[in-house]
């Protein structure tokens, strides 16, 4: 017997919104997973499952796979639910449907891992090639003055209008996003204690510890912290690259103190342990995706997440390796190489990966204001 009457086969001709929204009715028969994390409590708010729903849910799934293993559902049983696997799928597809400006969320189907590197490689060519028509390619060693390279100006003008749209385009769908699944609610009316549990959750990523604090299933149904611990080497060595270059900045506009800096001033120590972070986190997430049994999130979206990754790695090094070789002649060429992975890293920032930190946040937050309201559903039963 089916449950609910559900087609066996929905999956095979519906869309990926369809499939979730079948596998949620499923989940809600059994209701086994329900202290698994935060989709479970969500889904049992609800009996049927739109799409606004349907994105909510999925960008609060954060891929850990503890449903999957636990699932007596699960393939290969004819029932086929694989919960991880049809968030992910309509994860990604979110990210086009809310991207701004709406005509390039098609990006997300193309930005792969060779994209991402053709487009370093061509930016870095470019800075190269303008470096050698001036013979300033190989140098005298310039004590560390990345400005006698590229002025100050120059570099502000190349990063500004990129850093900007980026924001601007991230902001602008994560807006686009929040007004679709929370038609009625408004961030003002989030509670501080509510807004205070979202940031807290999401800083700590408490649902990759699979709902017992093991961590993440591997595909032998072990348990595992390091796909949370790589996550928090990646973000939290993003932060630190931000914060240096966010010092670095007010270092030059408020008090006039211009670059290089020396080995043991806050910019060099906040990149240094950002760029360390950068390493380790994307190699080790780079190795648990090329690892990954394939029933564990969407296999399709691996070009994507290589990708970013990839850019990331490529930041980091270059970055790492311009502060160890800054005092020689080499530096400008790795100035080049490193401007050339930066660039890349934010043209692609609003159409990679990195956009489902933010999703996901949001998708919190709502969350958390939302369990702090009665449940419709156990009211009208009364």
């Amino acid at each position: 017997m089916q449950p609910l009457d559900l087609p066996m086969r929905e999956s095979a001709q519906g869309s990926a919104e369809s499939e979730v929204a079948r596998q949620m009715q499923i989940c809600n028969a059994c209701r086994y997973c329900e202290g698994f994390c935060a989709v479970f409590p969500a889904m049992t708010r609800r009996l049927e499952f739109g799409k606004a729903d349907v994105d909510y849910l999925a960008n609060l799934c954060h891929n850990c796979g503890a449903c999957l293993h636990a699932c007596q559902f699960a393939p290969p049983h004819e029932f086929a639910v694989n919960v991880p696997q049809a968030m992910a799928k309509v994860r990604v597809q979110t990210y086009a449907d809310y991207a701004w400006p709406p005509a390039l969320g098609r990006l997300y189907k193309h930005n792969g891992l060779t994209l991402a590197l053709a487009l370093a490689a061509a930016l870095a060519l470019f800075l190269l090639l303008a470096l050698a028509s001036n013979g300033n390619l190989w140098h005298q060693p310039l004590a560390g003055n990345f400005y006698r390279v590229f002025p100050h100006n120059l570099m502000v003008s190349m990063f500004a209008p990129i850093f900007l749209f980026a924001v601007l385009a991230l902001g602008l769908s994560v807006r686009r996003f929040w007004r679709e699944i929370s038609p009625g609610d408004r961030a003002r009316d989030a509670s501080g204690a509510a807004a205070a549990e979202a940031t807290r959750d999401a800083l700590a990523l408490k649902y990759l510890d699979g709902g017992h604090g093991l961590g993440c299933n591997e595909a032998d149904d072990r348990y595992t912290l390091w796909r949370r611990r790589f996550h928090h080497f990646t973000f939290y060595g993003f932060l630190l690259c931000f914060a240096a270059t966010s010092v670095a900045t007010l270092y030059h506009y408020l008090f006039g103190w211009h670059a290089p800096y020396a080995l043991t001033s806050l910019p060099v120590l906040l990149g240094t342990a950002g760029g360390i972070g950068l390493l380790i986190g994307p190699a080790g997430l780079l190795w648990l995706n090329i690892a990954r049994h394939p029933l564990h999130g969407d296999a399709a979206q691996k070009p994507m997440d290589r990708g970013f990754i990839a850019l990331l790695l490529l930041t980091s090094a270059s970055g790492l390796a311009l502060l160890a070789w800054r005092d020689t002649g080499a530096m400008a060429l790795l100035l080049a190489l490193h401007l050339g992975a930066v660039m890349a890293l934010f043209l692609t920032l609003p159409y990679s990966k990195f956009t489902h930190g933010f999703y996901r946040a949001a998708a919190l937050l709502k969350w958390t204001m939302e369990k702090r309201q009665p449940n419709r559903l156990q009211l009208g039963s009364e």
